[in-house]
């Protein structure tokens, strides 16, 4: 059975949106994290899309394009030992309100 990441040919009636996304800060921060880690070769593309694809399916629907991604980074981090869960937590809680809000 296919997982949820597996769109292709799944019907809907839902229409396609086309419209151009602003990106909010933190979303070019992950975008460049990503970037930063594989020129370090501290992941690459398959990790990324492995630890995407490995989100529970409610999670996956719920959250947004980088917000997979921010997921997948923290995944790969921790499983590698470059960051514990609770580092990134303290560096989360210390930067909330700091970034833009997606409203």
């Amino acid at each position: 059975m296919p997982g949820v990441h597996d769109r292709g040919g799944w019907p809907t009636d839902e229409m396609i949106d086309r419209s151009d996304h602003i990106w909010t800060d933190w979303e070019y921060k992950t975008h460049a994290l990503v970037g930063a880690l594989r020129f370090r070769e501290l992941m690459n593309t398959d990790e990324l899309r492995r630890g995407i694809e490995a989100i529970p399916s409610e999670d996956y629907e719920a959250s947004s394009y980088y917000e997979r991604w921010s997921r997948s980074l923290e995944t790969i981090l921790t499983e590698k030992g470059v960051l514990s869960t609770e580092e990134i937590d303290t560096k989360v809680k210390e930067l909330e309100g700091r970034w833009e809000s997606d409203s």
